[in-house]
């Protein structure tokens, strides 16, 4: 069964940084496309980065300033975020197995974590 458990969130301030992790179970982040969502209130859920076939891919609004990682041996991703700005509030989610489309579009993925939050508030 596969399954995620985030961890990571919290308050910050504007122009802090966090790190999120994401440790999966019933499969192993080298082997699959993995990627982070994030969702604030009232939008839709956004992709902000994926590892695609050994690539990484970032949304617009998280580059240079986020980075996505992962570790074979913990078999955790990560999202490393800088400059964190009021408006990357949003429940962060991690997620596998893309089965079709562009892979920032949130419905073409099958599997997700439970979703963690961040708030970025001075």
């Amino acid at each position: 069964q596969v399954q995620f458990v985030e961890s990571g969130g919290g308050l910050v301030q504007p122009g802090d940084s966090l790190t999120l992790s994401c440790v999966a179970a019933g499969f192993t982040v080298n082997g699959y496309n993995v990627a982070w969502f994030r969702q604030a209130p009232g939008k839709e859920r956004e992709g902000i980065s994926c590892i695609y076939n050994e690539h990484t891919y970032y949304a617009d609004t998280a580059k240079g300033r986020f980075t996505m990682s992962r570790d074979n041996v913990k078999n955790t991703m990560y999202l490393h975020m800088n400059s964190l700005k009021p408006e990357d509030t949003a429940v962060y989610y991690c997620a596998t197995n893309l089965r079709w489309g562009p892979w920032a579009d949130y419905r073409g993925w099958a599997r997700w974590g439970q979703g963690i939050q961040v708030t970025v508030s001075s």
